[in-house]
Order: structure tokens, then C-alpha cells, then sequence
């Protein structure tokens, strides 16, 4: 298995061959996070107050975000992979399995939160299990939400404390970014954390794959003939 270190240099090595691609898909995710809330000051500023129209457009924008997130994984997953990404395919996925993907990220969510309720560390811990959810939402179209979080519990097992390190490893980045008024999230740090979070999934995907922990099957992917079952 890769290094955190040589997972990340890969990374800066996708992200170089789409560079356009790769900034853009972290820009116009901005922008609609940034028009949802504007639009929810909008609405307070027209009705006074925040009723049931604010809190109707509110979750709207969140539940749009929701899976607007789990297209922007999906488009790293195919940078990661040496695959054309597009920007496009952000809004023209949406309509494809929006449920499931609104289903699994809130489902995710909800037990985060339920954990969390018990101590901070059952909440992280938790966390760390689903973690890739919102990749494997994006990369495997065939499988449940809840599928996609127990597969994610399982390819996550006795690499949690990995993930923490690299989730941790990405706060110097953000201070700089922050000195930089987001200039610099949107240009690189933004770019290189989402494609090395998918190089990340894929490898401990297909360590899992190799292992026998999760087959092809699980993923709702054909099996492989006359092939190693890691790779596709």
C-alpha cells in the first residue's frame, strides 16, 4: 500500500494534467455554496424573519449541496484515475441517483450525529468509518446508501488512525489559505486535498479488493475474469 506521502504525490501529478479542470470544479463548487447562502439572506431580508420559507430554501440549498458534493467526488475519483473530468457533469449528474446520494449523505450524517451526542471521540471515530461514503456514492452508482456506508466501515477498519493523520495533515494548508483569502484553496490546496482524498479511497479500496475484505460484487461491479480483483 502507498504512502500518505507518495498518495499525495500522485495526487499533485493528476491534478497537473487537468489543471484547468481541477480549479474549476473547486470554483463553481464555491460559488453554489456561496449563492445558497445568499440566496437564504435574501429570503430573511425579505420576510423579516427566518419562517417557513427561509427554512424551506435553507434545507433546499443544503440538500443541493449534499449531492453536488458526493458529483464533485466522483470527478476527482476520475482525475485520480488519469480520467477526463468535467465540470460540467456536476449538474448534469445531479438528476442521477439523487436520492440515493441525498439518502446516503444524510443517513451518514445522522449517525455522526448520533454518535456525537455520546462523547466527541465515539463522534470522530464514527466519522473516520464513513468516511469515504461520499466517494463510494460517486464511484459505485449500482450499490444502496447504506451499503455504501458499510462498505465504508469495512475498507476503513485498522485505518482510522491514517485517516486522521492525513484529515490533520491538511491544517497548515487551510491557515495559508486563510492568509490568503481562499485565493490559494482555490488555485492548489483545494484541488490537491480532493485528489488525494480520492487516491486515498482508491487505494485503500482496492486494498480492501486484493484482501478479500469487499468484493467486486459489493460494489455492484461486475467480477473480473483472468484479472487481479483490485483492479479495474
Amino acid at each position: 500500500m502507498r504512502t500518505r506521502q507518495e498518495i499525495k504525490t500522485l495526487a499533485k501529478s493528476a491534478i497537473s494534467a487537468q489543471a484547468r479542470t481541477s480549479r474549476l470544479l473547486v470554483i463553481v463548487f464555491i460559488l453554489m455554496a456561496i449563492a445558497s447562502v445568499v440566496l437564504d439572506q435574501v429570503v430573511l431580508w425579505v420576510t423579516g424573519s427566518p419562517g417557513v420559507l427561509y427554512w424551506i430554501v435553507f434545507w433546499a440549498g443544503m440538500l443541493f449541496l449534499y449531492v453536488l458534493s458526493v458529483n464533485l467526488y466522483g470527478e476527482y475519483i476520475k482525475i485520480s484515475l488519469g480520467n477526463e473530468a468535467s465540470v460540467g457533469a456536476l449538474f448534469s449528474e445531479l438528476s442521477v441517483n439523487f436520492f440515493r446520494k441525498l439518502g446516503g449523505m444524510l443517513w451518514m450524517m445522522l449517525w455522526i450525529a448520533l454518535w456525537s451526542l455520546l462523547l466527541v471521540v465515539p463522534g470522530i471515530i464514527k466519522a473516520l468509518s464513513y468516511y469515504f461514503a461520499p466517494n463510494i456514492l460517486a464511484d459505485c452508482p449500482n450499490i444502496t446508501a447504506r451499503q455504501a456506508l458499510k462498505i465504508s466501515m469495512k475498507i476503513t477498519k485498522g485505518y482510522k488512525g491514517d485517516i486522521f493523520v492525513f484529515a490533520l495533515s491538511w491544517i497548515g494548508w487551510l491557515i495559508l489559505s486563510s492568509l490568503t483569502f481562499g485565493i490559494l484553496y482555490i488555485v492548489y490546496v483545494g484541488p490537491y486535498w480532493y485528489a488525494a482524498d480520492a487516491g486515498f479511497y482508491l487505494e485503500l479500496r482496492n486494498k480492501a479488493l486484493a484482501d478479500g475484505v469487499i468484493t467486486l460484487e459489493d460494489l455492484g461491479k461486475p467480477p473480473k475474469t483472468n484479472a487481479a480483483p483490485h483492479v479495474w
